[in-house]
């Protein structure tokens, strides 16, 4: 079984190297005594959430306060490709159900999109506090998949603003119900079109009630392909970890 994760300070992980001792305090120092139980000499990992890992044995727990003797360390770079799942706000929390299923199957970022038909509305100062919501629930669901990369909650952004945003994107891939086209097959056009280098890939799932036809005709003027999952419709919750499963195949990552 892999090493139970907590998040140190970034600049502290950096530091730390094998043969040191790293002390975590604070919130995830309490959560790794008092709630994980953890105990001298179980094994650990502490990471920096951009990729550094350490790997060491309790050497000391009391409340909000462990020590690590660290005995390795990684830069793991998890996938040349990255991948963006563009997640429309919809109701009943299933655009959160969503992020947090996309963060265990390895995205890199998500952008919250207010779609025509999104029925969820972030207004004003709701939009800075939805932001640091979902950036919670990426960060909790990397911890708890054992990740030592935290994906990117970014701002908000309207379909004027998201076809700005996709412009740099290699591949966009936009899920719709009525597309003709495929993920796999768009996916190898891309790899081929660009000769084989990392590719940045972003996925555009809709709120529950669909994608407008002019917002699909908006992200194809900027190069974005339409593609289908498969004869069923699938809910917005589910569209987006579904097509990340195929990427992760697709793209050589599983």
């Amino acid at each position: 079984m892999t090493n139970p994760i907590f998040f140190g300070e970034p600049d502290a992980v950096r530091a730390a190297g094998p043969g040191s001792v790293f002390v975590l305090e604070g919130a995830e120092a309490h959560h790794a005594v008092a709630v994980k139980r953890l105990a001298r000499g179980e094994q650990v990992d502490i990471v920096d959430g951009a990729g550094r890992r350490l790997t060491g044995t309790v050497s000391a727990a009391e409340p909000s306060r462990l020590e690590v003797c660290v005995e390795s360390v990684t830069e793991e770079n998890e996938s040349a490709d990255t991948l963006i799942l563009v997640q429309a706000l919809a109701k009943g929390g299933r655009d959160e159900q969503a992020i947090e299923a996309a963060t265990e199957l390895g995205v890199h970022a998500v952008i919250p999109w207010q779609s025509e038909r999104s029925i969820v509305r972030w207004r004003a100062d709701k939009a800075a506090k939805g932001q640091a919501k979902w950036q919670g629930i990426l960060t909790a669901a990397a911890k708890q998949s054992r990740r030592s990369q935290i994906p990117v909650a970014e701002e908000m952004l309207d379909s004027k603003s998201l076809a700005r945003r996709l412009e740099n994107v290699d591949l966009v891939l936009v899920l719709h119900e009525e597309a003709d086209g495929a993920l796999v097959p768009a996916v190898a056009e891309a790899r081929r079109r660009c000769g084989g280098r990392p590719l940045s890939i972003a996925l555009v799932v809709g709120p529950e009630g669909g994608i407008s036809g002019s917002e699909v005709d908006l992200l194809r003027s900027g190069g974005a392909v339409a593609v289908r999952l498969g004869p069923h419709v699938l809910r917005s919750s589910t569209a987006g970890p579904a097509a990340l499963a195929v990427l992760n195949h697709a793209l050589g990552r599983w």
